[in-house]
């Protein structure tokens, strides 16, 4: 596992690098990743539409040639200076520092925060100049939806992330109780389902306000959104951050730290001997017969991590301590687990190709984005079975959130798909 950049350097090279390389994150790096390619589908979707006549431009109005006001120059010095303390401050560390720790600290170098704040405000004077006018002017611009994904995806990004880290305190309410500021900071510790809710809450108002057809727009993010969530849960196996799945009693590790087939009494053997990792299992379920495992044993001729895997080094910090480590990020698993972000990665991506495929043939607008909810939910739910997650007590069921969200996510899509078949052509 590589937590960030330091360590996939320092393994793969056997150097040592910068300080400055363990602020790039392995699971940031994906998730920018996957917004990236999500805003690069999801524009070409919308050209598509756009040049077939689905969807059509608006109208925004714009001043021209005015001067800058006093609150652009403000908020471009704070950040200026902001980026600049921080940023600088991460070069001239040499020490080996935790990032979440730096990020958050008072620690960084006042003369960066003073070079980049300059550095930003000149700038944004020399470009407001050369587009001032002797008597600034209102415009109507017109603006196609494609030109807007820009703005679609920073405003998912930020609800985005709200809503994963409030579904993830929610979820883990006696996690949060304990430490709320640290679990509120920390950049582990994120629900997918949360995220995507206060993101399509945030972008339909956003395409209600900017007059872009809301199926339209729908059906052009479904493939996008699809491989969007493959692309992040690379960064969920690659960095370890604690979406792996139940125990897998059919491997364990040996002495040297390899992956080999075992036997339930192994399973029996390593709760008895226990451990870190052990008691934060039982802390988890209470009890050595209530912590969720099976016994799956792979085809041969496929390397066993697919079916079980330890996570050394994982982002988290969770598990035992891994013999000769020193520092940060030295602890791996045992019992191993199933590598679901792994499954997850295969399946989104097989289900993003089915969606792409599929994406020019439903005319009704809508019925694509219907289809994506019924897959997304299916795979979740599915998924959920070989995972470790909080459950809830209804009625005598025992689902968790996931499965909760991922059973009204198909009945919706399922709605939607005969809703809108029945009603078309219905616009938004």
């Amino acid at each position: 596992m590589y937590p960030n950049l330091y360590y996939f350097l320092k393994e793969t090279l056997g150097i040592e690098p910068w300080g400055f390389t363990q602020f790039i994150n392995s699971f940031g790096f994906f998730v920018a990743l996957s917004f990236l390619l999500a805003a690069f589908l999801l524009s070409q979707e919308l050209k598509r539409k756009e040049s077939e006549g689905l969807i059509t431009y608006s109208e925004d109005k714009i001043m021209v040639g005015a001067p800058l006001e006093l609150g652009e120059i403000i908020s471009s010095l704070i950040f200026g200076f902001i980026v600049g303390y921080k940023l600088l401050g991460i070069f001239l560390n040499s020490e080996n520092i935790h990032p979440q720790e730096y990020i958050f600290s008072s620690k960084g170098s006042f003369i960066g925060g003073i070079l980049l704040a300059t550095l930003f405000i000149g700038l944004k004077f020399r470009e407001n100049k050369s587009k001032r006018l002797p008597k600034p002017e209102t415009k109507l611009i017109k603006v196609w939806p494609h030109q807007r994904v820009s703005d679609i995806t920073v405003m998912a990004a930020i609800a985005g992330f709200l809503g994963a880290k409030v579904f993830d305190n929610l979820e883990n309410w006696d996690r949060f109780i304990q430490n709320p500021i640290g679990n509120l900071l920390s950049p582990s510790g994120l629900t997918f389902y949360g995220g995507l809710i206060f993101a399509t809450i945030a972008i339909l108002w956003f395409a209600r306000r900017k007059n872009i057809g809301i199926w339209a727009l729908c059906d052009a993010a479904a493939p996008a959104l699809m491989i969007s969530y493959a692309t992040g849960r690379i960064g969920c196996q690659v960095s370890g951050d604690g979406d792996w799945g139940i125990v897998n009693t059919a491997y364990t590790l040996d002495a040297s730290g390899n992956i080999i087939q075992a036997t339930s009494e192994n399973f029996t053997q390593i709760i008895a001997k226990g451990g870190e990792y052990i008691n934060y299992l039982l802390r988890e379920f209470g009890s050595a017969d209530k912590i969720p495992n099976a016994h799956f044993e792979g085809p041969a001729f496929l390397p066993n991590w697919m079916f079980a895997y330890h996570y050394p080094h994982n982002v988290n910090e969770v598990g035992a301590l891994i013999p000769g480590c020193e520092g940060a990020y030295c602890t791996q698993l045992n019992p191993l687990v199933f590598p679901t972000p792994f499954y997850e990665f295969i399946a989104c991506t097989f289900l993003f190709a089915i969606l792409w495929s599929l994406r020019k043939r439903f005319t009704i607008p809508g019925q694509l984005f219907g289809i994506y909810l019924i897959m997304n939910g299916l795979e979740r739910f599915i998924i959920e079975k070989i995972r470790v997650n909080s459950t809830y007590n209804i009625f005598g069921f025992h689902p968790t959130q996931a499965e909760l969200i991922s059973t009204l996510l198909v009945i919706t899509g399922t709605f939607l798909f005969f809703k809108l078949k029945k009603n078309s052509p219905l616009t938004v």
